[in-house]
């Protein structure tokens, strides 16, 4: 790459749990011939996200205890910057946002700032809407400013959903987004042609979108969200993990917008990779633990009325006997408000 050639980023949003991450691990896999860089931004005391990516050999940067159109911006750009140093070692940077970011001061960034806009040219921005529950979030202020301002939209999850329903979510995007091209996909199954080097951002349409995009105005948040966050040694129990997720989802599936966790399961030799989103759960091995290598659980939950306490003591239950028993084995349970459970 020539010094004086600006670096495509695409920005990938969308709501909590809509598959951003698989669609990263899609484009991190796939045969493109791009060398990636990633910046993972998440919502939360314990990051787990960047444990998720499987495109191991790429650069994957970690920014959590914010989000990142807030608190963090700041580091956004102070990776970004630090990224320009090393211009010849990759072709193309994805910004993955938490599902609770506004896209608009992420935007402002490439914008305001001179060493962003003068390395980096913002391609797309492209995102994920679950369409199998999206209808339980059209009151989040996030969720509709992610569509109105995304230039690639795939509505995934297709297989969750019916013909009528997909109709009516197609509708409801084109009546946010007039612009964007829209995509139905299943598990973000897409042409990487149509999200990488698309050159699709429009300055101009975001805009007219939002004529204060380019103000530094405060940005707020759903504050009735929060992130639950455990993290403790030990070996959970399957039958037992699979006993609680289900009550809980029973139960409280409703209110819980993302679940996510790295697991040491049944003392087995690689990592078990968890996710949910209200009452659909996910699972499967992931990375080998490493010999010698402590073993922690970690595990995130995010989303409205959940009870610290309670999500703690379903947790611990997992956990066989022994591990249970010893409370060194048990770290502080935080929430993003600094709950202490």
């Amino acid at each position: 790459m020539t010094l004086d050639k600006k670096i495509p980023v695409t920005v990938l949003t969308g709501y909590l749990g809509a598959g951003k991450t698989t669609l990263l691990n899609r484009i991190l896999t796939g045969d493109h011939g791009k060398r990636i860089a990633v910046i993972v931004n998440e919502f939360g005391e314990i990051g787990i996200d960047h444990q998720l990516v499987v495109g191991a050999d790429e650069e994957i940067f970690e920014m959590n205890n914010g989000c990142i159109c807030c608190t963090v911006r700041g580091d956004l750009i102070r990776i970004v910057s630090d990224l320009t140093e090393r211009l010849n070692d990759f072709d193309h940077l994805i910004i993955e946002t938490t599902g609770l970011a506004d896209p608009a001061p992420v935007i402002q960034s490439f914008f305001v700032d001179e060493t962003m806009l003068r390395h980096t040219r913002l391609d797309a921005v492209v995102t994920v809407v679950d369409a199998c529950h999206i209808v339980n979030h059209w009151d989040s202020h996030e969720a509709e400013e992610q569509i109105a301002f995304a230039d690639v939209v795939l509505l995934n999850k297709a297989d969750l959903t019916n013909d009528e329903e997909l109709q009516a979510l197609r509708h409801k995007v084109r009546s946010l987004n007039g612009m964007a091209s829209i995509h139905t996909t299943r598990n973000c199954d897409v042409d990487l042609d149509s999200i990488l080097e698309v050159n699709a951002f429009d300055l101009q349409q975001a805009l007219a979108i939002d004529p204060k995009l380019l103000d530094d105005d405060a940005h707020e948040h759903d504050d009735d969200i929060q992130s639950i966050a455990f993290k403790e040694k030990g070996t959970m129990d399957s039958d037992d993990l699979n006993r609680w997720l289900y009550q809980l989802v029973q139960a409280r599936g409703a209110d819980i917008f993302r679940m996510k966790g790295i697991l040491n399961l049944d003392d087995n030799a690689r990592r078990f990779v968890f996710q949910g989103v209200h009452m659909t759960l996910d699972g499967q091995p992931g990375k080998a633990w490493a010999a010698g290598q402590e073993r922690f659980n970690e595990m995130v939950f995010i989303g409205r009325n959940l009870d610290a306490r309670e999500l703690h003591a379903g947790f611990r239950s997992c956990f066989i006997e022994e591990d249970a028993a010893d409370p060194a084995n048990s770290k502080d349970v935080r929430t993003n408000d600094e709950i202490t459970a």
